[in-house]
């Protein structure tokens, strides 16, 4: 095990998301903590100042605690809204368990969680109405409050969000510091967050404010952020990477956090929020850098710019750094303010990295899962290694267990941040926490400098018969390159001879493929795809070749985050063959 103790700024200290909340109301009463629009085409924002969010989390933490909530669970479940965080925090600061559901899942999968959780309420968006009428009708759940955030006043069946912070602010105005004075016991459970899968198969996380505060402290020690930065939240909030990093960490720092109305709108959010933070994810990443490269080489400027991208580099190199100044033009069309992307939730291609790094945007590569709070290791300013994903937390020991030949073995770590199990799973529980290790399930290694490399998840290699393993997300990375390839998936498809044939599903951009190809029919564009993966083979050892190929412009499955469901994929693919 490596010790790698290199924090680069001095960090935080919170103790406890009430803390974390007081801290920066305190010091930044005024500032807009959130800036969105009710709707996208709205000229004007909303602005909420800390100090109005704070009122606003006492008012509705008060409410249920008048409802006799305190100690019991609460779901929570809409896109990302103002609403989603006043509940976040009220819940957790009053002593409640929060459980945040997939804004993705269908009716019988929410349902089936909101049984498996024993959740006490659920506070909604508008657009679950009908699965909570059916659920309450059903009698089925231990729910006892239905609270829609959408409704102006109350129903025979469901609570008005808005009346409950109304009387909320009556209760504490007249007195009422039953929220003010709430105690929480920071080494208990106090947000449940189930993984992605089925209703039988996802397992129920439970995190401690212990846990979620002392990946914000580590977080805050190697990624810089001030109350100047404005951040959009972009990732679905009830994914821990968001609401840890933008929603606690940003919090914590006095931000400004703005809502993504959605993809098409999201270059527009850029802009009008002036955004120079955000948190993302890979593919989001790597069709932000197409964009650019395609209007760059549209423009007969890609000359020009690899040689003021070499010029740059050099200066860089001696401490001048005039990227933001010469690329201004590129980064006017992110929206101009854009400085730093968090990437995480897979793999990034190095590609990609360096392109929009070349342009004056900082991209740091974090890795992490729900059930570390989330984040491990991560790149930071000064700390960095082509191919690595940085160095683990100062809080943390990572080391590799059982390690091949070549140094390759699954990740495991311990420290304040790995939950205390599953919950009502003790047999999944005991397969992952060994004598105080979490065993992630992810492959990789460590250079002698402490560098992490994770080079697959343990269940999607591809073993070979004659021994050989393959790591999928290696040869993706490769074929997501190609500029008309928009997501991929390699896997093993089994043979005659009882081995497996390594195949790749491309789901292609029309028109991407068109502006290479030129009007074509599936047939002639499936052989020019296959041109490019037989390019691609010669890179590789024989073992690693693609040896069939699909294309599609249909979506792979995916998680709300954009992860593929690769096993479920992969699934359908040999169901079709």
């Amino acid at each position: 095990m490596k010790k790698t103790r290199r924090s680069i700024y001095e960090g935080k200290n919170v103790k406890s998301i009430r803390d974390l909340l007081d801290t920066t109301v305190n010091n930044f009463p005024n500032k807009i903590a959130y800036r969105y629009r009710l709707n996208p085409k709205d000229k004007d924002t909303i602005d909420i100042t800390y100090s109005e969010f704070r009122d606003d989390i006492t008012n509705l933490g008060t409410a249920l605690m008048n409802l006799n909530l305190e100690g019991k669970k609460i779901a929570l479940i809409s896109p990302n809204r103002y609403e989603w965080c006043v509940s976040y925090m009220a819940i957790s600061i009053g002593n409640m368990t929060i459980i945040p559901l997939d804004k993705s899942l269908p009716s019988n999968e929410l349902k089936g969680l909101i049984i498996r959780s024993n959740a006490d309420c659920v506070i909604f968006d508008k657009k679950y109405i009908d699965t909570f009428l059916e659920l309450k009708e059903e009698n089925s759940s231990n729910l006892s409050y239905f609270i829609c955030m959408d409704y102006e006043e109350d129903t025979t069946d469901i609570l008005s969000y808005s009346k409950l912070m109304k009387e909320g602010k009556i209760l504490h105005d007249n007195g009422d510091r039953r929220h003010d004075n709430a105690v929480v016991d920071t080494s208990k459970m106090s947000i449940m967050l189930f993984t992605s899968g089925t209703t039988s198969l996802a397992k129920a996380v439970m995190l401690t404010q212990d846990n979620l505060c002392s990946n914000v402290n580590a977080i805050s020690q190697v990624i810089k952020l001030t109350y100047e930065d404005n951040m959009l939240s972009f990732l679905p909030l009830h994914h821990t990477f968001e609401s840890t990093t933008t929603l606690l960490y940003g919090t914590s720092c006095g931000v400004t956090i703005g809502f993504c109305d959605g993809l098409k709108y999201i270059v527009k959010n850029l802009s009008d929020y002036k955004v120079s933070a955000m948190v993302s994810v890979p593919v989001m990443l790597d069709l932000m850098y197409k964009k650019q490269k395609k209007g760059i080489d549209d423009s007969g400027k890609s000359k020009l710019i690899n040689s003021l991208i070499n010029f740059s580099n050099k200066l860089l190199k001696i401490g001048i750094d005039i990227r933001r100044i010469v690329f201004k033009s590129v980064l006017e069309t992110l929206g101009g303010n854009i400085r730093l992307i968090v990437c995480g939730g897979a793999a990034m291609d190095k590609v990609t990295g360096e392109g929009l790094s070349n342009f004056g945007i900082e991209i740091l590569q974090g890795y992490g899962l729900t059930e570390t709070s989330p984040v491990i290791a991560a790149e930071n300013d000064k700390y960095r290694r082509s191919g690595s994903i940085g160095l683990p937390f100062p809080n943390l020991d990572v080391k590799i267990d059982n390690p091949d030949e070549n140094g390759i073995g699954e990740i495991i770590v311990k420290g304040p941040n790995v939950m205390l199990g599953y919950y009502e799973n003790s047999n999944a529980t005991e397969e992952v926490l060994k004598d105080g290790w979490f065993y992630t399930g992810d492959l990789g290694y460590q250079d002698d400098d402490g560098y992490l490399y994770v080079t697959g998840r343990k269940k999607n290699v591809i073993v070979l018969k004659n021994g050989k393993n393959i790591f999928p997300e290696e040869l993706e990375i490769l074929i997501n390159r190609l500029p008309f390839v928009t997501e991929n998936i390699v896997y093993g498809k089994p043979d005659k001879d009882n081995d497996l044939t390594l195949c790749v599903k491309i789901v292609y951009n029309k028109d991407a493929l068109l502006y290479q190809y030129g009007e074509k029919s599936t047939d002639e564009y499936h052989k020019l795809v296959w041109e490019e993966i037989k390019k691609i083979n010669k890179t590789m050892p024989a073992y690693k070749y693609i040896r069939e190929l699909i294309i599609t412009d249909e979506p792979l499955i995916k998680t709300t985050t954009q992860k593929v469901k690769r096993h479920e994929e992969i699934k359908k693919i040999l169901s079709n063959n």
